[in-house]
């Protein structure tokens, strides 16, 4: 159970890495760098959310 949590959590932030420069290159913005990582670690704490949520045993 625990490795599949990895393996899905791993796969869910590198969608969201990868997705991020998609939904950032407007043109003529210039914040491509800081909008992506914004995402990215947008992303990586709403997924600890889920898994503490939902997987994790107290």
């Amino acid at each position: 159970m625990k490795t599949t949590i990895q393996v899905l959590s791993t796969a869910l932030a590198t969608v969201i890495l990868s997705a991020a420069p998609a939904f950032a290159n407007a043109p003529g913005g210039g914040y491509e760098g800081i909008t992506a990582m914004y995402y990215g670690t947008i992303g990586l704490i709403l997924a600890y959310g889920v898994y503490d949520i939902f997987f994790k045993k107290s």
